[in-house]
C-alpha cells in the first residue's frame, strides 16, 4: 500500500486535472451557446434564399437545369464524387472525430476516383497517415465557423461541379439531435433535387415576379449562396456537436476524478491510521523494553 505522502501527491495531481476539465467544460459550453445563437440569427436569410429558388422554379421550371443534371451517362466508377468532411481541430471530444471518419469511409468516399475535402486538423492528419488522397490545398479550420468561410468552400465545390470535374457532391458532418445525442450524417449538396426546394414561408411568395436579366441567370447566381448556407449550417452543427461531445467527455472525466478522490481519501485515512497505529505500537514496545531493563 502507498504511504500517506504518496497518496496526497496523487490527490493533488487529480485535483489539478479537475481544474483543467472544469475549465474546458465551461469554455465549450460558452462556445456552444454562441454558435447556436449565430445559426439561429442566420436561418431566416437562408430560408429566404431557398424560397427564392423555389419561386423561380415555380415560374420558370427550366431554370438552373445544369444544377439538377444527374449525368446518367456516367455510371459506376466513372462517376466522380466529392466529399466535404467536417472534423475537429482538436481531440478530447469523445468519439466525435472517430464517428465522422467512420461515416466517411463507409460512404465509399475513399475510392480512387473520388475527391476528399477535409475541414479540421484531426481528419486531415488521419487520412494523410492512411495515405488516402485528399485535396492538399483545401485547408480550412473547424474553429469559429463563419459565413465567409462557407462561401469560399461553396465557390470551390460549385465550380468543380459546373466544370463537370465532379458529378456529385456530399457533405459529411455531425448533426446534434439533442444535448445527449449526436450522429454523423451524409447529405447530398449537388445535384439539387426539386422536391427539396419548397417555399417555407408563404409570406415570401409573390404572384408576379420579373427576373433581371432572366430567371436562368438569377437562379445560377443564387445557387452558390444556397450551397453556402447549407455548408454554413453543417459547419455550425458540427461545431456545436464537437463542443457538446467535449462537454460530455469533460463531465465524465470530472466525475471519474471525483470517484478516484473519494477512493484515495479512504486509502489516505487507512494509511494515516496504520501509521498512527504503528507509532503507538513502537512507543508501547519501547516502554515495555525500558521497563524490563529497570
Amino acid at each position: 500500500m502507498a504511504n500517506a505522502r504518496e497518496i496526497l501527491d496523487r490527490m493533488k495531481s487529480i485535483k489539478d486535472t479537475m481544474k483543467i476539465t472544469n475549465a474546458m467544460y465551461m469554455v465549450s459550453s460558452s462556445k456552444l451557446q454562441k454558435a447556436r445563437r449565430d445559426l439561429k440569427n442566420t436561418e431566416p436569410y437562408f430560408n429566404m434564399i431557398q424560397d427564392g429558388l423555389a419561386k423561380i422554379l415555380d415560374v420558370a421550371p427550366d431554370a438552373g437545369t445544369e444544377f439538377f443534371d444527374e449525368r446518367p451517362q456516367r455510371k459506376g466508377r466513372e462517376r466522380r464524387k466529392g466529399f466535404l468532411v467536417i472534423t475537429a481541430d482538436k481531440g478530447l471530444a469523445g468519439a466525435y472525430n472517430h464517428n465522422v471518419i467512420k461515416a466517411t469511409e463507409e460512404s465509399a468516399a475513399i475510392e480512387a476516383q473520388n475527391m476528399l475535402f477535409i475541414v479540421g486538423q484531426v481528419g486531415r492528419h488521419y487520412f494523410e497517415k492512411k495515405n488516402i488522397p485528399i485535396d492538399i490545398n483545401f485547408k480550412y479550420t473547424a474553429q469559429n465557423p463563419t459565413m465567409n468561410r462557407a462561401r469560399h468552400i461553396s465557390k470551390i465545390l460549385v465550380k468543380l461541379f459546373e466544370e463537370e470535374k465532379l458529378d456529385e457532391i456530399y457533405v459529411v458532418y455531425t448533426k446534434m439531435i439533442n444535448s445527449m445525442t449526436v450522429e454523423p450524417v451524409t447529405k447530398k449538396l449537388l445535384p439539387l433535387k426539386q422536391e427539396h426546394l419548397e417555399i417555407r414561408n408563404e409570406n415570401n411568395y409573390y404572384e408576379n415576379v420579373d427576373f433581371m436579366p432572366d430567371a436562368q441567370t438569377v437562379f445560377s447566381n443564387i445557387v452558390p449562396a444556397y450551397v453556402a448556407g447549407f455548408i454554413y449550417g453543417a459547419l455550425i452543427e458540427s461545431y456545436c456537436s464537437e463542443h457538446n461531445a467535449r462537454m460530455m467527455a469533460m463531465e465524465t472525466a470530472t466525475d471519474a476524478a471525483s470517484d478516484m478522490l473519494k477512493q484515495l481519501e479512504v486509502q489516505y485515512n487507512r494509511a494515516r491510521q496504520a501509521a498512527i497505529t504503528q507509532e503507538i505500537t513502537e512507543i508501547i514496545a519501547g516502554a515495555k523494553a525500558q521497563k524490563k531493563k529497570n
